[in-house]
């Protein structure tokens, strides 16, 4: 999910076409209740080039209503956010769609499927605070950099102790392996410390994922450590004393 991708063309409405649609969840074996009531997923307004990216977006909505979890996004229809809402909208989940009243244009986010619950927010950074208060976790698909700016934000909020919230990634066909290399050179670095690098849960297919972040164990916080939260780090910074910007 992101403002910045361009529209799709008319090459990314074929592959819309033609991509897999949703199936309704199996019930032929049963899975364990999740400890998961809602996750929020970041993904492109795009399809992107590979099938497989269309596919794993539709996988990540039919696990999502297999194990019972609602759908937190921000909203609208194009790309594999309309991919993964429409799954979830029609295999029985219940899809809450978060979005700026004036911010994203129809031409970039398409119309809000319906059936799902919007909530209007005021701006961007509402958005993101919104759409992580009301989520249990986080998974980000393949995606631009609206996903990546989303992705690395709500993993700097569990840095900082602002939630402990388990983080997934799912990397299809590799996709963010050149992004996990780079953190890894953090760590070496000295720039990201081995408990931070924790927090990020990759794995290659929905399922996979899933099963990870139903196992993480947060790391305890250090007492010491500056205490944030969600309206600390985005509601009142117009009205707080000057403080880093916490997304950097």
């Amino acid at each position: 999910m992101e403002q910045q991708e361009e529209a799709p063309t008319s090459t990314t409405t074929v592959a819309l076409a033609t991509s897999p649609k949703p199936a309704p969840a199996s019930n032929g074996s049963k899975k364990l209740p999740s400890r998961f009531r809602r996750v929020c997923v970041f993904c492109g307004s795009s399809p992107g080039r590979k099938p497989a990216y269309q596919l794993a977006a539709v996988q990540l909505g039919q696990q999502l209503v297999e194990r019972g979890i609602d759908l937190v996004y921000g909203g609208g229809s194009v790309g594999l956010m309309g991919l993964v809402s429409r799954a979830v909208h029609g295999g029985g989940g219940r899809v809450t769609g978060v979005v700026p009243r004036s911010v994203l244009p129809r031409e970039l986010i398409g119309e809000t499927p319906g059936g799902e619950e919007v909530k209007a927010v005021s701006g961007m950074h509402q958005r993101k605070a919104e759409m992580a208060r009301r989520a249990d976790a986080f998974v980000a698909l393949p995606g631009g950099y609206g996903t990546l700016e989303e992705l690395l934000e709500v993993i700097t909020w569990a840095q900082l102790g602002i939630h402990d919230k388990p983080v997934g990634l799912l990397n299809v066909e590799g996709y963010y392996d050149s992004l996990l290399d780079f953190i890894d050179r953090a760590v070496d670095e000295g720039f990201v410390s081995p408990a931070a690098r924790r927090i990020i849960v990759a794995a290659p297919t929905p399922g996979e994922l899933l099963a990870a972040l139903e196992e993480y164990a947060p790391a305890h916080h250090d007492a010491s450590a500056i205490k944030l939260s969600w309206e600390s780090s985005v509601d009142t910074m117009a009205c707080s004393p000057p403080r880093p910007d916490i997304s950097r």
